[in-house]
């Protein structure tokens, strides 16, 4: 099973190994280091490659790029063939055992989570997903 959380919420025993699937684990900055987000407690393993890039989170939070083109960019992006390899990669490791991923958004309404979960359902369909 492939669940989404935000990584401010406590683990529980469902969550299995826990992914940050954020481009860095800063205040909105991007440069003070949240302290909130702690490895080995918030997470378990951390793979930057599966965040939006960089530029695109910059751009968003400088309000030059919407919700909606953030997302747009991203999906694109996931089709490169690094993201694509390590999406494959996270949908076969949530097949075998519970995995969530893990990004700073209280909703995944908007957040990239939401779409890298579904994104990791197309390589394998019969994938369980619960995002929250």
């Amino acid at each position: 099973m492939l669940r989404t959380k935000c990584i401010l919420t406590p683990r529980d025993g469902n969550d299995g190994l826990r992914i940050s699937v954020m481009s860095r684990h800063t205040l909105s900055n991007g440069r003070t280091p949240d302290k909130r987000i702690i490895e080995n407690i918030s997470y378990d393993s951390w793979i930057p490659e599966l965040a939006p890039p960089s530029m695109l989170v910059r751009d968003f939070y400088r309000k030059n790029l919407s919700f909606e083109g953030l997302i747009e960019k991203y999906q694109e992006y996931l089709q490169t063939q690094e993201a694509r390899e390590r999406v494959i990669e996270l949908a076969e490791k949530a097949l075998k055992s519970d995995v969530t991923i893990l990004c700073i958004e209280e909703s995944p309404e908007r957040c990239h989570r939401r779409f890298l979960a579904e994104e990791c359902r197309k390589y394998r369909p019969s994938l369980i997903l619960d995002i929250k």
